[in-house]
C-alpha cells in the first residue's frame, strides 16, 4: 500500500520536526524542500512506497539532481548508533538547513531524546546567532548532553569570536562534516578546548556514520577499485523513481547490500577510514593525473585558507589545470611550492582567483559548479 508524501517548507523547521516526527510514527512521509532552491526536472510523487518516510532532494554540488528515499529503520538506526558513539542522547543546536540530511538528523536525534533543538536564527550564519542558540539550548535528565553540527566554515566563523568559542566549549561535542575539514581547524577548535568529531557520510547513508574516521555501529566498509563502499542499516531505500540510478549506487555483495560512495579512500588495518576526495575529480594536466581533492587539502593546511576550493580550468597546452578559489589572498608560488613538494609537479595549481565571497549551496558545503565557471567562463 503506498504512503502519501507531503512537502514542506524546510524554512519553518518547527513544521519540518513535527513532520518528521509523524512520519517516523507511520504517518505521512516527509519531502523537506527549499523554497528558494531550483526545483528537480520532475516533479515529486504523491505517493511512495510504504516503508518510505522521509525523502531528501540533493542536487549536489558536482552531479545531478535526486531523490533520497529513507525509511524509519534507516534513520532511527544511525540516530541510535550515532548517540552510543557520542555517549549518549542530548539535546541539540541546530545550525544547518532542515532540507538536508545534516540537519534532518539534528531533528531525528533530537526527536529520540525527547528534546526540542534550539535553532540558530535564520539568515546569513554569524557567530552571535549560534550563540544565542547554544544559550537556548534545554538539557534534562534522560538527555543531559549538548551537541551541535556544523560544516567547516561554519566551525571557523564561530572559532573567530570569543563569545562563540565560549558557546562551542559548552557542548560535549561539535559534529563537522559535509566536506573534509582541515587539520589545522580541527587543530584550532582543539587547542581552544572544543571537542570537535569529524564526520562522513551522505543522505544515502542517513548522514554521518564513520566518525573520527572508525565506522560506528554495525557500519561496514570495503574498497572495490579504490573506491569507499558503505553497509549497514542506515542505507537509504534507494532513488524515488530511478531504477537505473539505484541499481548503479547499491549493489547486493556477500549477504551484505552495499552504497557505492564515489569517494576514493584507504582503509587503514585498524579500520579507519581516510577519505581522499571523489574519484570523477580528477583532472589530466600534460599527461598526469591529479586528484583535486587531494591538492585542495594541501591548499587548506594554510593559514587562512580552510574555505578554500580547488577547482579546473582548461588548458590549451596541458589539458586541464588546477585553480585555488579563495575569499583570502595567497600567496601563487607558496601554494605551489606546498603542493608540489607532496604532490608533483603536475599538481601545482596555475592560478589563486581571489573572490570577495565562496559561492555556497544552502547546505554551507562549496558549489563547486558555480565556483568552476568563476575559475572558467569558458566551461
Amino acid at each position: 500500500m503506498p504512503r502519501p508524501l507531503v512537502a514542506l517548507g524546510a524554512s519553518d523547521p518547527s513544521a519540518v520536526l513535527r513532520g518528521l516526527e509523524a512520519a517516523l510514527a507511520g504517518g505521512p512521509a516527509l519531502l523537506p524542500v527549499a523554497e528558494d532552491a531550483p526545483a528537480l526536472p520532475t516533479p515529486a510523487p504523491a505517493d511512495v512506497p510504504q516503508r518510505v518516510a522521509l525523502v531528501v532532494e540533493t542536487s549536489g554540488s558536482t552531479g545531478t539532481g535526486k531523490r533520497v528515499a529513507l525509511s524509519s529503520e534507516a534513520l532511527l538506526a544511525g540516530a541510535a548508533a550515532a548517540d552510543a558513539a557520542l555517549g549518549g542522547p542530548g539535546a541539540w543546536v541546530l545550525a544547518l538547513p532542515t532540507h538536508y540530511i545534516a540537519g534532518l538528523n539534528v531533528l531525528t536525534r533530537s526527536i529520540t531524546a525527547g528534546t526540542t533543538p534550539a535553532v540558530v536564527a535564520a539568515g546569513h550564519f554569524t557567530a552571535g546567532a549560534f550563540a544565542d542558540a547554544a544559550d537556548r539550548i534545554d538539557t534534562g535528565p534522560a538527555a543531559p548532553r549538548r551537541y551541535t553540527s556544523l560544516v567547516p566554515v561554519q566551525l571557523a566563523r564561530v572559532l573567530d569570536d570569543p563569545r562563540g568559542t565560549d558557546a562551542l566549549r559548552r557542548f560535549d561535542a561539535v559534529l563537522v562534516g559535509g566536506q573534509a575539514t582541515p587539520q589545522a581547524l580541527r587543530d584550532r577548535a582543539r587547542a581552544a578546548g572544543v571537542r570537535i568529531v569529524t564526520t562522513y557520510g551522505a543522505s544515502e547513508t542517513s548522514g554521518g556514520c564513520v566518525y573520527d574516521g572508525t565506522p560506528f555501529g554495525t557500519v561496514r566498509t570495503d574498497l572495490v577499485d579504490g573506491e569507499l563502499l558503505l553497509a549497514g542499516p542506515m542505507l537509504a531505500e534507494g532513488y524515488l523513481d530511478d531504477d537505473e540510478r539505484t541499481a548503479r549506487a547499491f549493489t547486493e555483495r556477500d549477504g551484505h547490500r552495499w552504497y557505492r560512495t564515489g569517494d576514493a579512500a584507504t582503509l587503514g588495518d585498524d579500520g579507519r577510514v581516510r577519505v581522499l576526495g571523489r574519484l570523477d575529480d580528477v583532472v589530466v594536466s600534460g599527461g598526469e593525473k591529479v586528484a583535486l581533492g587531494q591538492v585542495e587539502r594541501i591548499v587548506r593546511e594554510l593559514p587562512g585558507q580552510e574555505g578554500a576550493v580547488v577547482t579546473r580550468r582548461a588548458s590549451g597546452e596541458w589539458g586541464e589545470v588546477p585553480v585555488v578559489v579563495t575569499d583570502r589572498p595567497v600567496d601563487l608560488d607558496l601554494v605551489r611550492d606546498r603542493v608540489g613538494a607532496v604532490l608533483g609537479r603536475a599538481a601545482r595549481p596555475v592560478d589563486v582567483l581571489v573572490v570577495d565571497r565562496i559561492p555556497v549551496l544552502p547546505s554551507g558545503k562549496p558549489d563547486r559548479r558555480a565556483v568552476r565557471t568563476l575559475a572558467d567562463p569558458t566551461a
